[in-house]
């Protein structure tokens, strides 16, 4: 019996899409290149955000100018309002990313040209000047984009379909690469960039990158022939009409920005402010087209609205949790000790945090789902989502304690905010997986593909409404408002638990 199982497993991986007779850790040998390019492309990206928001704010008279490797000396506000748009912006793009794999370039060729997008973004960010800053965290959002939907595309290639048994093991491998990246990327970069020199923290992050392409394209041999294909490419009309477009709205702006600079009202406001409003309308945009759709059958209608209440529950969720490399970032660089046990460390460390806590509780809440489930007692969607609303509000409530220490200019123990990340993680975990899980059951035939892309919008639209807020004047370090998002979140928690039967009863079939 052993053996015919075996010889089964071998059969099936000579024949699976990626197979070849070596596996790794059991699974087709394309899982490796891009288990490694996905961890190198975290470890760059983690790395740049950890750095990000404490290098525009380092500086100030008696600091060294950015072109000797100083910081930016901007105000916290404009900080936040810079890194929130710009989270926001990674994931909005994930859209259009997903577009081109489709239509233009196919999966793996998108891939390619994202990380060397990424990888020129980082470089960028490595010569000293705003000028060169911005265009470089636009082409890192551009990049991070185009790859963030493809390369998760061509993990899926590599097994028989979804009722291949191993590939939710796949993607859990998968997952590991992208926070064992998250976890060293601060560590590294981090302690380079705030300790020796910001840009030559920069310039690890783009060694990173193209360490990741260099697998990547060492790899592909390995890959399924399917991520070579263009699913649905462009017709020669279509092609035509997209350009005209793209040149219309391009030109548009850079009419309207000209004037702008021209007249001399150029502001950053003038740049966030436009791109967080977008991340506010797209996703409310999409939704109500999709909703709108009359091609959808009842049941689907009915799910999309049930959808809606988790999508609106994760954009708060997200417009909190996301706050660890910008508020939270913060008042760990100017209100925490960094010095534990005689050990100094910078205040990017505490970006690992939330990675290590992932890997260290992520198997036990499997577990602990799977025994619950074994009893029938395993709690529904709605039921996490709430826990996970009500977990992230309670880790702001906590926050406020500190912050409220250190008003009088007290440094706290970095152990509040390693309790603060734990409870967040808990959040994490009962809404990020689940959320994926559940949009892919309730997606619309029609939109199956692109559902996974809206889900990524409640990030934006989290990220963007903190960006509107900063820009607006509300100052996001103040302890009411951080008291006051706590409390927006715990009411959302506590709403979703009141209507869960009405909200089970829209999601039909799906639990």
């Amino acid at each position: 019996m052993a053996s015919s199982l075996t010889k089964g497993a071998a059969e099936q991986e000579k024949t699976s899409p990626g197979g070849g007779g070596k596996t790794f850790f059991g699974h087709p040998r394309g899982l490796a290149p891009l288990f490694l390019t996905e961890m190198w492309e975290r470890f760059s990206y983690y790395g740049m955000r950890a750095l990000l928001v404490v290098y525009l704010i380092a500086g100030g008279p008696d600091a060294k100018p950015d072109s000797q490797g100083g910081g930016l000396a901007m105000p916290e506000a404009s900080s936040v309002a810079i890194y929130s748009a710009y989270v926001g912006m990674v994931y909005l793009l994930a859209m259009p990313g997903g577009w081109f794999g489709d239509r233009v370039w196919g999966p793996r060729k998108t891939v390619a040209i994202a990380a060397g997008i990424i990888m020129a973004g980082h470089l960028a960010l490595a010569v000293p000047g705003k000028p060169t800053f911005f265009f470089g965290l636009a082409l890192v959002a551009i990049g991070s984009g185009l790859l963030k939907a493809n390369i998760s595309t061509m993990v899926g290639h590599l097994y028989d379909g979804p009722q291949d048994p191993r590939r939710d093991g796949g993607f859990t491998i998968f997952y590991i690469g992208v926070n064992i990246g998250a976890f060293a990327a601060p560590l590294v970069i981090g302690t380079v960039g705030q300790k020796v020199n910001w840009h030559l923290g920069f310039s690890i992050a783009a060694l990173g990158m193209g360490l990741g392409l260099i697998i990547f394209l060492l790899g592909t041999r390995h890959l399924s022939p399917t991520s070579s294909v263009v699913p649905k490419p462009l017709t020669a009309a279509e092609r035509k009409s997209t350009i005209v477009k793209a040149l219309m709205w391009f030109a548009v702006a850079a009419a309207f920005y000209g004037v702008v600079a021209g007249t001399g009202h150029f502001s950053q406001k003038w740049a966030t402010i436009p791109l967080a409003l977008l991340g506010v309308v797209i996703p409310i945009t999409v939704l109500t087209r999709i909703k709108r759709d009359k091609e959808l059958s009842a049941s689907e209608q009915t799910k999309v609205s049930g959808y809606i209440w988790f999508f609106v529950a994760a954009a708060v969720f997200w417009m909190i949790f996301d706050q660890a490399g910008s508020t939270m970032s913060t008042f760990a660089e100017k209100k925490t000790a960094d010095n534990v046990f005689g050990i100094d460390f910078p205040s990017t460390w505490f970006q690992s945090v939330n990675p290590l806590w992932v890997m260290a509780i992520a198997p036990v809440f499997a577990s602990m789902w799977l025994w619950l489930a074994r009893r029938d007692r395993e709690p529904s969607t709605t039921v996490k989502f709430s826990m996970a609303m009500v977990g992230i509000g309670a880790s702001f409530f906590v926050f406020a304690i500190p912050m409220a220490m250190a008003t009088d200019g007290t440094k706290v123990t970095p152990a509040w905010l390693l309790m603060i990340y734990g409870i967040q993680t808990m959040g994490e975990l009962c809404l990020s997986p689940v959320g994926l899980s559940l949009t892919t059951k309730m997606a619309p035939q029609k939109y199956a593909s692109q559902m996974m892309g809206v889900w990524f919008l409640a990030v934006t639209a989290g990220d963007c409404t903190m960006t509107l807020l900063s820009e607006s004047g509300v100052d996001l370090n103040g302890i009411g408002v951080i008291l006051g998002q706590a409390a927006a979140a715990t009411l959302a928690g506590l709403a979703v638990w009141m209507y869960r039967k009405k909200i089970e009863a829209l999601m039909g079939d799906v639990r």
